[in-house]
């Protein structure tokens, strides 16, 4: 009972937390279309502060809770001994001559032969219950006791090693929550008014172009990374491309700057605030290719390609145990939530261990998926890969090819999660290419990454779409083109502006 309690309290904290993040992003956007309400000093940046250092104290009481023991306590172990004293020794004829004349004797070897057992060395185990039977008459029930007590205090510490670890991930999450909140106060409120030079000399190039400049902002981020919010109409009743605008703020900022995402194309006489952000360093191009199981209609893997700002690309690839309609739904609710997560300022670790959580309390022994990020940075060109049971990855460069793997299990195996993360410096015209474990296991066994990388070289092809297409074909031609398991192929390929 205490158990289900827990699960459905982290259940309902993700769900409370997912909406929150869904809530803030928007948030976020609408207040950065109405930035003519910010002002140096915001009155409510102090409120939205308290907020994040509210949820801050709140973690801090779940990680000030015990930690997980993988040992008994002395307590424990003495009441496990208590236990079998009462129910075999009670009875013993020799009860007062053991507990009371040599009771430090008997409650050491008493100690000893549980550590012993807890350990599971079944050497020790023997020699411990050896000695045992030279000191107790009734040494085979007490043994038998000592062995059954042992086994409830085992399932009650497991028991509790699993809600304390529940606390620890709602702590985690919430930690996480209190870091985004104050990042995005820092994002929406510390903007300051453009220097008045600055702005003089835009206004007078903007009038040119038959734009009105009425004010404008500057936000600069980290790595030199300037934001700018310019309010303007244009006169005379005309319209004006926003892109005008931006070359005019490149000009004098002396670096491209560009729209923002879902910003406005065209400038007309109602007064506006556009955002410009620094232009990235490269553009990425993306395809996929897919083939369904044999008898299957729908396929176990799911994915998702998207851009994010500030600069940053995004692809996650998830394949569902199994296969059919009940392994889509697992992989794409997987990449759903992580989509969530990470549009919402999430880091990938914690998004990753969120979506763990959700699968481990569904209930079901039986639903896990595998996790496969990748993280393009467009201003740095660094590609930051996340992978939980997923199947390795490569990246192609002239003519070598580089091979990114992992050994750990996928999400909804285990409480505790562990997943690996590296990172690669990424060139002009490397290609990054993701797959699903059904693409690797067709080709010949314990050579799959080398015949991959064969494979990879051999295509001479430079639109991603067509690398795709053409991994899968050459990989097929190892089955008798018949898919054994669901396999999908994801490549991205980076070029410098």
């Amino acid at each position: 009972m205490q158990e289900w309690i827990i699960a459905m309290l982290v259940i309902s904290m993700l769900l409370i937390i997912r909406d929150m993040a869904k809530t803030i992003l928007k948030e976020k956007k609408r207040n950065r279309a109405e930035i003519p309400l910010v002002i140096q000093e915001h009155p409510q940046r102090d409120k939205v502060q308290r907020c994040a250092e509210a949820f801050r104290k709140l973690a801090d009481t779940f990680y000030g809770m015990p930690y997980r023991k993988d040992y008994f306590s002395d307590g424990q172990v003495e009441q496990i001994l208590s236990a079998a004293c009462e129910e075999v020794c009670s009875r013993c004829f020799q009860k007062d001559s053991c507990w009371e004349v040599h009771g430090q004797d008997m409650l050491r070897g008493g100690e000893l032969l549980v550590r012993t057992i807890e350990h599971g060395d079944e050497d020790a185990i023997r020699k411990a219950r050896a000695e045992w039977m030279n000191v107790c008459g009734r040494s085979v029930q007490f043994l038998d006791c000592v062995k059954g007590n042992f086994r409830k205090e085992k399932q009650n510490l497991l028991w509790d090693n699993r809600m304390i670890e529940n606390r620890m991930a709602v702590a985690q999450q919430l930690s996480e929550i209190s870091e985004i909140i104050h990042r995005i106060s820092e994002d929406l409120y510390d903007i300051s008014f453009a220097e008045p030079q600055f702005q003089e000399e835009l206004g007078k190039k903007l009038a040119r172009h038959h734009i009105l400049l009425k004010q404008a902002w500057v936000m600069d981020k980290v790595e030199g990374r300037r934001q700018v919010f310019l309010m303007m109409r244009t006169r005379g009743g005309i319209c004006v491309p926003v892109s005008e605008a931006a070359q005019v703020l490149s000009d004098i900022c002396r670096g491209s700057m560009v729209p923002a995402a879902g910003s406005r194309c065209m400038l007309n006489g109602e007064m506006r605030t556009i955002h410009f952000v620094e232009d990235v360093s490269y553009r990425i191009l993306y395809g996929s290719a897919k083939m369904t199981k044999d008898e299957e209609r729908v396929s176990g893997d799911s994915f998702v390609c998207h851009w994010e700002e500030p600069g940053k690309f995004i692809m996650c690839l998830s394949d569902g145990m199994g296969s059919g309609i009940e392994a889509s739904r697992e992989s794409e609710m997987v990449v759903e939530l992580l989509e969530q997560f990470l549009e919402s300022g999430f880091s990938e670790e914690t998004a990753v261990k969120m979506v763990n959580s959700s699968l481990l309390f569904k209930g079901s022994q039986d639903t896990f998926s595998t996790v496969d990020i990748c993280v393009l940075d467009l201003y740095s060109g660094v590609g930051s890969f996340l992978k939980a049971g997923a199947a390795a990855s490569f990246i192609r460069r002239n003519h070598c090819v580089e091979s990114i793997t992992s050994e750990s299990l996928a999400a909804g195996l285990m409480q505790q999660m562990e997943f690996e993360t590296s990172s690669r410096k990424l060139y002009h015209g490397d290609y990054v290419i993701m797959m699903t474990d059904g693409v690797l296991d067709a080709l010949p066994a314990e050579r799959e990454e080398e015949t991959m990388k064969e494979i990879i070289l051999d295509i001479r092809d430079e639109s991603p779409r067509d690398i795709s297409r053409g991994i899968l074909e050459r990989v097929l031609g190892y089955t008798d083109y018949r898919a054994k398991d669901d396999m999908t192929v994801l490549v991205a390929g980076m070029w410098k502006k």
